[in-house]
């Protein structure tokens, strides 16, 4: 049956965010204890990444100086240790800007959210055990979010990641063929304007699906399996 459109009107949400996964990123501290906080202000290009993060926080002040951390993707039954780490911050003074949305320090995140570090390969920060997928990155560029703009320049700061080992559960791949997550099993954890969701059943065959997953590989690919 032909959907049925209703009317468009004209909207001004506070925010965009219509749906994209949940990280943990894992970074040093300067004292060489480890930090762990949740994000979602990221997309995927091959084996990179960008991802935003406020300037003030902890996780950016370690990349800007340690520039290595692990983007741990927690399924959608990870939600509770996800919102233990909420409201939390490394930053000790707590930043203002946090102070007034209820944030407060914590100096182990793992303890309270509950969650096991276990030693990563090529970067000093852990990965998260609960973690179906562990991604051991580098900050590759640094880019300056609306650096044109009087009022948010140097607020928001974007890291170019590339992913440079992958460690994936078992339970999420195809059958047989291990280099593959199987879409059917891997639930990601999905932030929608401030909620949780998860992934609900395939809404029908892609098109796309038909070209190899192969085709897709860059540079980085061959860059990654030389690290280890």
């Amino acid at each position: 049956m032909k959907k049925k459109f209703t009317m468009h009107i004209q909207s001004h949400p506070s925010i965009l965010y219509f749906g994209t996964p949940v990280m943990l990123i894992s970074t040093t501290n300067e004292n060489g204890t480890f930090n762990l906080a949740p994000s979602s202000s990221v997309f995927w290009l091959g084996w990179r990444c960008m991802v935003g993060l406020a300037a003030s926080s902890k996780t950016t002040q370690n990349l800007l100086r340690e520039k290595e951390c692990v983007i741990n993707l927690p399924s959608s039954d990870l939600a509770d240790a996800v919102n233990k780490l909420a409201k939390t911050t490394g930053s000790n003074p707590v930043p203002a800007g946090k102070v007034a949305k209820g944030y407060f320090h914590e100096p182990d995140k793992f303890e309270r959210a509950g969650l096991t570090p276990v030693n990563s390969k090529t970067v000093k920060p852990p990965s998260v055990l609960e973690c179906p997928v562990q991604l051991e990155a580098v900050v590759e560029a640094i880019h300056e979010l609306a650096a044109e703009d009087d009022a948010m320049r140097g607020k928001i700061i974007v890291f170019e990641m590339r992913i440079q080992r992958v460690q994936l559960e078992e339970t999420i791949l195809m059958d047989g063929k291990p280099d593959h997550v199987d879409p059917d099993k891997w639930r990601p954890l999905i932030m929608s304007f401030q909620e949780f969701y998860g992934l609900g059943s395939k809404a029908g065959a892609s098109t796309l699906a038909q070209i190899p997953e192969s085709s897709y590989r860059t540079a980085d690919f061959t860059r990654a399996l030389e690290t280890y």
